[in-house]
Parts: structure tokens; C-alpha cells; sequence
């Protein structure tokens, strides 16, 4: 059976994945939005939710902070992006979780693109990975590092010439694909040509139209993604789902039971 959850608030994940009806569920470890190093908020820190999260077989994602950029040519954004990735990794690890999820990145407008993917090929060379980073595809940006598998195929060419890169892994969201200008029909034997793998599917409807570069989540069965693509990439794709769509436990708990209803 397909392992399937939602991204909920890390202050007690275990009672929201019950909530939801869940098998698994990813969460940030402090702000998404800012620079400070990473925390763990359930009572009793990253001990207690590791042993909690094994006695109620709740698989554990970390999402890292969108701040973090290791593409990006700005030194005062790289470097910091570098330290506070791997803190998450890190406490990620301690924590027990499955795998840790990073953004793509992107390079400034006027940069050469190749200069982000060998920035990434220096990340991961310097990286520990005591569990998987999955880097995970995004929507927009002409100057993205991960947006279609065109772009992703060059990004893993980098990635894979890093000391430790073949254990890096990655993270299919669906809406950042269909906005982003890839078709999921077929997209999982795509993705697989270039990466060799897909780990985690982020299950999100898109509230835009295919190719509008837009990263705006819907709930599943009220986007723009075609019904049959969706379920078939799932199924394709045999991975772990979350899903990142709005609301809170009555949405997600509707959104995780139209997935098992159809895979």
C-alpha cells in the first residue's frame, strides 16, 4: 500500500498525521521563512518525536527552509544557504526522518546558469548526508536550477560528479511540474532517464494553468492537473506521497482519501 501524508505543523506531527488520517508526514524544523538554525518543537525534542513517530509508524520528511539557495552566485546567500542546509540534514537525521527536501535554487538573471549547477556539485562535495537530501523540482523561474526535465537533467550531471552524489535523491511535485511546462503523462519515465529515481512525490493540484510558472497549490481534484495523468504518475512513480495542499486536517484528510479512493 502507498505510503501517503501531508506537510502539517511540526509541534506535534504524530497527532497531525492521526488527524489526517496519514502514514507519513513532513514538517519544517523552524521558521521556513528566515535564517535561524533549526529547532524541534515536540515536547521532549528530537528523542521523543523519533521514538513517537516508530511506536505510531508514522514516517517522518523535513521540507528546509525556501531561504536556502546553494545555486545562487551571491556569496552572502550561498555560504549561509550551505551551513543551514546541512544543520537541517542533521537534525533531520536525529530526528529519524526519512529524507530531507530542498528547493532547486536559481542563479541571478544576468549569471550563466552553469555556474548554479557546479555550485551545486561544490555543495554536495562538502555535504554529510546521514539520510537523502531530495531536491525537489520547481514551477518558475527562467533562471531556475530545477525547473523541467531539461534543466534537471544538467543539474544532475553536476550532482552526480559531487563526492557522494549518487545518494542524492529526488522529489516530484506535481503542481511544480505541470506549471512549470511538463506534461505528467510519461513524466516519471522522464524524471527516472535523467535521475535514475524519484523518492517523494508532492501530490499538488495546481490552481494554474499548465506552464504558468505559478507555484500555487490546490487541492487534489480542484486544480488544473488532469485527473488520470496525476494518479498514473503515482502509481508510476511507487514512492511515499505528501501532500502540500491548503487547509488543514479536514482538507487533507479529503485530499489523502481521494488518493487511496483512485491508487
Amino acid at each position: 500500500m502507498t505510503v501517503i501524508g501531508a506537510h502539517v505543523d511540526q509541534t506535534d506531527p504524530i497527532a497531525q498525521a492521526r488527524a489526517r488520517g496519514a502514514d507519513a508526514v513532513q514538517i519544517f524544523l523552524g521558521d521556513p521563512q528566515g535564517w535561524k538554525g533549526p529547532e524541534v518543537r515536540f515536547d521532549g525534542g528530537a528523542p521523543a518525536l523519533k521514538a513517537a513517530a516508530a511506536e505510531a509508524g508514522v514516517t517522518l520528511y523535513v521540507h528546509s527552509p525556501y531561504v536556502i539557495n546553494v545555486a545562487t552566485t551571491n556569496n552572502r546567500i550561498r555560504i549561509p544557504s550551505r551551513k543551514l542546509l546541512q544543520q537541517h540534514v542533521n537534525l533531520a537525521a536525529e530526528i529519524g526522518a526519512a529524507g530531507i527536501v530542498v528547493h532547486g535554487g536559481h542563479v541571478l538573471a544576468a549569471d550563466d546558469p552553469a555556474k548554479g549547477y557546479d555550485n551545486w556539485r561544490k555543495c554536495i562535495d562538502g555535504m554529510e548526508m546521514p539520510i537523502p537530501v531530495l531536491i525537489e523540482n520547481t514551477a518558475g523561474g527562467t533562471n531556475s536550477m530545477a525547473r523541467g526535465v531539461e534543466k534537471l537533467e544538467r543539474l544532475w550531471a553536476s550532482v552526480l560528479e559531487a563526492d557522494g552524489g549518487a545518494d542524492v535523491g529526488f522529489c516530484l511535485d506535481t503542481c511544480h511540474a505541470y506549471a512549470g511546462g511538463e506534461e505528467l503523462a510519461g513524466l516519471v519515465e522522464r524524471v527516472k532517464a535523467v535521475t535514475g529515481r524519484i523518492d517523494l512525490v508532492h501530490a499538488n493540484d495546481s490552481r494554474d494553468a499548465f506552464d504558468s510558472g505559478a507555484d500555487r497549490h490546490a487541492n487534489l481534484g480542484q486544480g488544473s492537473l488532469p485527473e488520470a495523468d496525476l494518479i498514473d504518475l503515482i502509481r508510476e512513480a511507487g514512492t511515499p506521497v505528501i501532500v502540500e495542499t491548503p487547509g488543514e486536517a479536514p482538507e487533507h484528510a479529503a485530499d489523502i482519501a481521494w488518493l487511496r479512493e483512485r491508487i
